[in-house]
C-alpha cells in the first residue's frame, strides 16, 4: 500500500481528496517502531501530532507512586499526541508501542496551518480531544481506585471493545469473544499498575469462572462478554 492510501485510512483524513493527501504526504515522514518502544514522553518535547498507520500503541501515565497506569490503547487509523500538542504540560502522558508499529507523524506548526486552512479537521480534532480526555478520567479513575480484579475485568472490557472479535461456531455468533492484542501477564500488570504474580492469580479465578478461556497462542484472551459485564456489575 503506498503512502497516500494508508493516509486516506487515518481517521482525521478521511475526507480529503487525493490532491490535498498528496500534500499530506510531503510532511509527514513514516517510521517503523519496535514493540515496546518509547515513542513519547514529557521529557521528550518533540511537539509532534502521531498517526498510526498499523499496530497499536499503549498510551499511558505515571502515579505519584511510580506505577503505570494506562490510559488507552490504540490501533490503525487513530493518533495520539494532541492532548500534548494543543495543552503542553497539562498531562503526564507516555505512548509505547505495544506491538511492531508504522507510525507517521506531523509537527505542531505544520498541523495549525492545515487546520487554519481547513476549518472541518480542527472539528474532528476537538471531538477526538473530548473523547479522548473522557476515556482517560474514566480508566485513570479506575485504575486508581480499583482492586486488582475490578482493574483486570475493566481493561479486558476496555479492550474487548476496541478489539473484540466475535467467535463463529458453526455459522452463529458466539458469546465469546477473541481479544485481538497481543500482550503477555506482566504487560496486563503494568497496565494496571499492579504485578504479574497478582495478575495471574486474578486470571486463573476468571478461567475457572469461565469469564476467560485459555488460548494455545500465547498473549491472546478469549473472554465471554456476558459473564464479563456480570463479573463486573459484582465487583463494583
Amino acid at each position: 500500500m503506498d503512502k497516500i492510501k494508508y493516509l486516506s485510512r487515518i481517521n482525521l483524513f478521511q475526507d480529503m481528496d487525493t490532491k490535498e493527501l498528496q500534500q499530506m504526504e510531503s510532511i509527514t515522514p513514516i517510521s517503523i517502531t519496535k514493540k515496546g518502544t518509547l515513542i513519547t514522553s514529557p521529557h521528550n518535547n518533540q511537539e509532534r501530532l502521531y498517526l498510526i498507520k498499523q499496530g497499536k500503541v499503549r498510551i499511558y501515565t505515571i502515579s505519584s507512586s511510580g506505577k503505570e497506569l494506562t490510559i488507552d490503547v490504540l490501533d490503525s487509523g487513530h493518533l495520539f499526541g494532541e492532548i500534548s500538542l494543543f495543552a503542553p504540560g497539562s498531562h503526564l502522558i507516555y505512548a509505547k508501542a505495544l506491538e511492531d508499529s508504522v507510525i507517521c507523524s506531523i509537527n505542531k506548526a505544520q498541523f495549525e496551518q492545515i487546520i487554519m486552512e481547513k476549518p472541518a479537521i480542527a472539528l474532528k480534532v476537538i471531538k477526538i480531544l473530548s473523547c479522548r480526555l473522557k476515556e482517560m478520567e474514566e480508566m485513570m479513575e479506575q485504575m486508581a481506585y480499583g482492586n486488582v480484579r475490578s482493574k483486570l475485568l475493566f481493561l479486558l472490557n476496555r479492550l474487548s471493545e476496541k478489539f473484540g472479535d466475535p467467535i463463529i461456531e458453526y455459522g452463529n455468533e458466539t458469546e465469546w469473544i477473541r481479544i485481538g492484542v497481543n500482550v503477555t501477564h506482566q504487560e496486563l500488570a503494568s497496565m494496571m499498575g499492579s504485578i504479574r504474580e497478582t495478575v495471574t492469580e486474578v486470571l486463573n479465578d476468571l478461567i475457572s469462572e469461565e469469564v476467560v478461556k485459555r488460548t494455545s497462542t500465547r498473549g491472546l484472551f478469549i473472554i465471554h462478554r456476558t459473564r464479563l459485564k456480570r463479573a463486573i456489575e459484582y465487583s463494583v
